[in-house]
């Protein structure tokens, strides 16, 4: 009975990981996107 509080601890540990790291590499993308719209969209034609 002491290994099933473990293993739960760890499924909880790495969902927040999955979780914390989607959302950051959603917030990059999103900067890439705008910093990318914003550089093709100033460049001189």
């Amino acid at each position: 009975m002491k290994r099933k509080p473990d293993i739960l601890w760890v499924l909880v540990v790495l969902f927040s990981l999955g979780v914390v790291t989607t959302g950051y590499t959603q917030s990059l993308m999103a900067d890439r996107a705008d910093h990318q719209v914003s550089i093709f969209g100033r460049k001189p034609g």
